[in-house]
């Protein structure tokens, strides 16, 4: 069973596809558990982008490896493993650098719709493809996925928890903890509270900081721009006394990256980029402030390796020095995958889980919907 988007904008189709087996460097994964981020719905609307359909979306998810192709060793038959969106194949100078995790051969490529060995689709219906999406279609019960894209976990770990950490929560929660780097104690801002940004404020938690301003989930204090007669910027730094140590911008909006710099404090502040900005934007800022010792800096996928890292992300939730549950506001099975996308253009969640059985109850974490931030962010 997989969920098929045959035009842009329309509803999902739940229906039986063929799925065939893994080529060269691939492997076949039964999805236990999928979630739905913005992402997907940005693909399946086709606004920005050069649509491609049909096609099974999907990219943030939990399974466990049914088969192998030619060539694949580092896992096998019965692995628990997260595909990943991007992807780390060991080999080019980014993998080899530990300063990037930029893959050469797996880097993330929204417009490809078949695999890397032959450039073919492994999905069909009727004998007609259907095609890829970042090379992890994960709103099917089975897909293949090259083997650099897929991080092999704990088998112990819940699926339909961990599973978020294949994008979301990696990206906010990275862009903190490995390129923002609060000491104990330092002041943080987050940019847009969105489930990036709620994760870039969990990061910010875990590193212990003190003052963490937009509200809930580990902050302290929340901001809101319409509140003020003067530059959001200005406002933060009046509050912390000349600036925050380090600001994280969430919202792909570039006037929030331009007040998420000038917000940090001169002499050491930093500020990562996370949001992904419309294709023609561009931002200005005064050359002043790098030369008063401010650093912007940008990052993709939290600057984590999928292969080699984010087991060890998996291990951080299974010692409770991470929280993931909270992030989960809705299940549906995946014949109402249909709902998750009103959710989520509804602005009711975070993140909607969708079971891969074909049935079942759709149920809301109704505690954590009570405390969910939708008008809470800085931008």
């Amino acid at each position: 069973m997989s969920a098929v988007a045959w035009e842009a904008g329309k509803p999902l189709s739940v229906e039986e596809i063929e799925v065939a087996p893994p080529q060269k460097n691939e492997v076949r994964v039964k999805i236990h558990f999928t979630s739905l981020c913005h992402t997907d719905v940005y693909f399946w609307e086709a606004k920005g982008q050069n649509p491609l359909f049909p096609r099974i979306l999907g990219h943030e998810a939990g399974g466990v490896v049914e088969s192998v192709g030619k060539g694949v060793i580092d896992v096998q038959p019965g692995d628990h493993v997260l595909p990943i969106f991007t992807g780390e194949c060991k080999e080019c100078p980014h993998c080899l650098s530990e300063a990037s995790n930029m893959c050469d051969l797996l880097r993330i490529n929204t417009e490809r719709g078949g695999m890397l060995h032959d450039g073919h689709t492994r999905f069909s219906k009727d004998g007609k493809p259907i095609y890829h999406f970042l090379g992890t279609s994960t709103f099917s019960k089975y897909t293949v996925v090259h083997v650099g894209q897929v991080a092999k976990i704990n088998p112990e770990a819940p699926l339909d928890k961990v599973c978020v950490l294949s994008c979301e929560m990696s990206t906010g929660f990275g862009a903190t903890v490995n390129v923002a780097k609060p000491k104990k104690g330092g002041f943080v801002a987050v940019f847009g509270l969105g489930a990036v940004g709620l994760a870039a404020a969990e990061g910010a938690r875990v590193c212990e900081a003190s003052r963490i301003i937009a509200k809930k989930f580990g902050c302290t204090e929340f901001v809101n721009p319409k509140d003020h007669n003067k530059p959001v910027q200005e406002v933060i730094a009046e509050m912390t006394g000349g600036g925050v140590d380090c600001s994280i911008e969430c919202t792909g909006s570039t006037q929030a990256m331009v007040s998420a710099f000038e917000c940090v404090h001169d002499g050491w502040g930093v500020a990562v980029l996370v949001g992904v900005p419309s294709r023609d934007d561009s931002f200005k800022t005064h050359p002043i402030h790098f030369l008063n010792e401010r650093t912007l800096r940008g990052t993709f996928f939290g600057n984590y390796k999928p292969r080699s890292d984010i087991p060890g992300v998996v291990e951080k939730y299974m010692k409770k020095e991470l929280e993931l549950d909270k992030f989960i506001t809705h299940s549906v099975p995946l014949l109402d995958i249909n709902k998750a996308f009103e959710y989520m253009l509804r602005g009711e969640g975070l993140r909607c889980m969708i079971r891969m059985d074909a049935s079942g109850t759709t149920w809301i974490n109704s505690t954590t919907l009570f405390y969910l931030p939708f008008t809470l962010y800085v931008e």
